[in-house]
């Protein structure tokens, strides 16, 4: 059965992890990697992945979006083929199905690592 995602992201590369991600995270809690998108950042930490989206035209305005591992189901990845320009990274959450590009500069089998490791930590 195909659903549609709930939303969408593509991450273009790997990047350092932002400073102003500090006052984000909750006791216990720290970041692992970060991933540049068309306007902000991603970055996983080692309870949930948190997506920074800047909006409008001057970007001042942002949405945030958390995603605690506990609630991933499950997730598939699937590497650019001849023709394909992405790679793909889906999720599987109780709220819905989340689909994420993984651009030409984003290692697609260490991404689907990183979300192993996070995933089934969090059981």
């Amino acid at each position: 059965m195909e659903t549609a995602a709930i939303t969408a992201w593509t991450f273009i590369a790997e990047t350092p992890i932002p400073a102003d991600i500090e006052p984000m995270l909750v006791s216990g809690e720290h970041p692992i990697a970060a991933y540049k998108t068309f306007r902000d950042s991603a970055v996983f930490t080692n309870k949930r992945l948190i997506v920074r989206d800047a909006q409008g035209m001057t970007g001042k305005k942002v949405e945030l979006y958390s995603l605690p591992y506990s609630r991933v189901n499950m997730w598939s990845s699937e590497n650019a083929g001849t023709l394909d320009f992405n790679a793909e990274l889906e999720l599987w959450t109780r709220a819905g199905h989340i689909k994420i590009k993984v651009g030409k500069g984003v290692d697609v089998r260490k991404l689907d690592n990183l979300i192993a490791q996070v995933v089934l930590a969090a059981d």
